[in-house]
């Protein structure tokens, strides 16, 4: 494994397996300034510690899945946001219903594979059937930061509902604001420094 290279490799959650890494897990739709905290936490602690930093996110996201929201930013934009923040690995988690069923062990399982020293994730994550695991399961299987929040000017959360409710009242330019500035040329330079293997045989 080279921790040298230029580019940002994308895998299915069934190719990754790692000796070590340091992971930061969401659905990150839209990948606001809130998200970007949380994955640049773990990407600064992967280097320092001299192992693959690996964002871990889901596609479509769980609550587009299901029907109670519509999708902040594609994925190709989402791949292209994530890779400018550093990131060594990017695992795409194909997300439907039957995915959704899969047991929370079984989610810890994968997680495992890729032996994490810490894992970087919101207060609220939940994952696994019914969304039966949460951060305490988690924890006790790894390492947890925890990400703090990242208010926006009123004071508030930064979150993707909130960018969501700004967009529906026609409040552009403060939903932009809380996702962050991502122009044309951000999104062709992150995709030119994004590989995505998920298609191709991989062994890691």
């Amino acid at each position: 494994m080279d921790l040298d290279t230029t580019k940002t490799q994308v895998l299915s959650d069934t190719q990754i397996s790692l000796s070590r890494s340091i992971i930061a897990i969401g659905a990150f739709d839209g990948v606001h300034r809130g998200h970007q905290a949380l994955i640049s936490a773990a990407v600064n602690e992967a280097r320092t510690a001299k192992v693959p930093s690996v964002v871990w996110t889901f596609d479509p996201p769980p609550k587009v899945v299901f029907g109670r929201v519509p999708q902040l930013c594609t994925l190709e934009e989402k791949l292209a946001r994530i890779t400018r923040l550093g990131a060594d690995y990017i695992v795409v988690a194909s997300f439907n219903r039957h995915y959704a069923a899969k047991s929370a062990k079984s989610f810890l399982d994968d997680l495992g594979r890729c032996n994490p020293s810490s894992i970087h994730v919101g207060q609220d994550f939940r994952f696994g059937r019914k969304q039966s695991g949460d951060v305490g399961d988690l924890a006790s299987c790894f390492n947890v930061n925890i990400a703090t929040p990242v208010n926006c000017d009123a004071g508030e959360p930064v979150s993707s509902t909130r960018i969501r409710a700004l967009r529906a009242a026609g409040r552009q330019t403060e939903a932009d604001s809380l996702q962050g500035a991502f122009d044309k040329v951000s999104q062709f330079t992150g995709r030119l420094l994004t590989e995505d293997l998920r298609f191709k045989e991989t062994t890691q």
